[in-house]
């Protein structure tokens, strides 16, 4: 039996080695596209300029339109509330993670609900309008 011995001195790929760059998320750009997506259904909301933002956690700033305000974490995990207030993370917080931007708002707000319904009705509209 012959064996191709280039085979056997290949080094061993490590897990960090098939995980390609491309494919990592930046928290800190999903979290400006999260702001951008629903930015007409909360009163106000940002990325947070005070918390430190990495490649695998980012903090975004949202008040309801029911004026509450919250300190909300991104990272693989979802979107999950850590602070009542802007720029805060309260250790002691237990909040779970919400795969979305969407599901996390529509737990918090039933304003939120309701723009969002009627931005969707608008949509559905324009389109009925356009012959589509």
């Amino acid at each position: 039996m012959e064996v191709d011995c280039n085979q056997c001195d290949s080094p061993k790929t490590t897990f960090e080695d098939t995980i390609d760059a491309a494919d990592v998320k930046d928290m800190r750009l999903e979290a400006e596209a999260v702001v951008n997506d629903v930015l007409f259904a909360v009163a106000d909301m940002h990325v947070s300029k005070i918390l430190q933002n990495a490649v695998d956690v980012a903090y975004i700033n949202v008040e309801i339109k029911e004026g509450n305000r919250y300190c909300l974490e991104l990272t693989e995990a979802g979107l999950r509330v850590v602070g009542y207030t802007f720029d805060q993370v309260d250790e002691s917080t237990i909040a779970h993670y919400h795969e979305t931007v969407y599901s996390l708002l529509d737990s918090l707000s039933p304003a939120y609900r309701e723009a969002f319904g009627n931005a969707l009705l608008q949509r559905l509209e324009r389109l009925k309008q356009n012959g589509q």
